[in-house]
């Protein structure tokens, strides 16, 4: 058989996209055992469980779609140390702010560092609180919160209706179960899980099939620690010299996607 007079490449492309969808389609079908992609998932909600000490670092790209249909991604990137059951640590630094978030137990803690404006307020419980808090009340979610609470599988399965297993991917060098997960409300999400003892998220990916041009959130993290390598972190905030207080709502842009890209009505 010959081929027509593309180039190699392009064969060679052409090729990879018709086994990639076979494979899809059920051409293999040990890569699409649902019962194995949940056992995974599983594995790596109880690792992260059992850790009660954890610290990594992150890149993510939330993508934005504009009212002309233009895709942007907007970059940022920062670093996380977590103490369970009540304790956690992130910073965050984009083109649009550099943010810190500190949280005792009691006192959860943001400051603006650009603007050097802070604000702090009484969210008494636990991490798994004050995710739902940041959420539910005061609209700031957590990026990727739901895979830093006490049981992630708990939080991610409740309205999935399709659970496909991709097989290996390697992220950073490091090889992973990719898994691909269909909710029944508009999200698709992807999750890639490091092979071996430590089945940490290597990567988790967001995508909103309900908007136009389906949008979607990125986090790669890296640098992974846990246990008695992730140590205890200092969960004690020090306001700056000169900084200035107020409401946590009146904060800007220390989310990830600023004001500047809102939906002006």
């Amino acid at each position: 058989m010959r081929y027509r007079s593309e180039s190699p490449f392009q064969n060679a492309r052409l090729l990879t996209v018709t086994l990639a969808l076979a494979a899809l389609a059920g051409a293999t079908p040990g890569h699409a055992d649902e019962k194995q992609a949940k056992d995974l998932l599983k594995a790596m909600s109880d690792y992260m469980a059992a850790q009660e000490a954890i610290s990594f670092e992150y890149d993510t790209s939330l993508e934005v779609v504009t009212k002309k249909h233009q895709k942007l991604a907007l970059a940022s990137s920062g670093a996380v140390t977590l103490n369970r059951p009540d304790k956690i640590r992130v910073t965050r630094q984009g083109g649009f702010a550099n943010v810190e978030m500190v949280f005792d137990g009691k006192t959860l803690s943001v400051l603006g560092k650009d603007a050097n404006l802070f604000a702090q307020t009484e969210v008494p419980g636990t991490i798994d609180h004050l995710i739902d808090a940041l959420r539910d009340k005061f609209h700031r979610p957590l990026p990727a919160g739901d895979i830093l609470m006490s049981q992630p599988y708990d939080e991610l399965m409740p309205h999935v209706v399709d659970v496909k297993d991709l097989g290996s991917g390697v992220i950073r060098g490091e090889e992973c179960d990719h898994l691909a997960f269909r909710t029944d409300d508009g999200v698709d999400w992807q999750i890639w899980i490091a092979q071996g003892q430590s089945p940490y998220p290597c990567r988790y990916v967001v995508t909103s099939t309900k908007v136009a041009g389906f949008p979607q959130y990125t986090i790669d993290i890296r640098s992974w620690k846990a246990g008695a390598d992730g140590a205890a972190g200092d969960f004690s905030f020090k306001v700056p010299e000169g900084a200035k207080e107020r409401k946590l709502s009146e904060l800007p842009d220390i989310d990830e996607l600023p004001e500047l890209f809102s939906v002006k009505r």
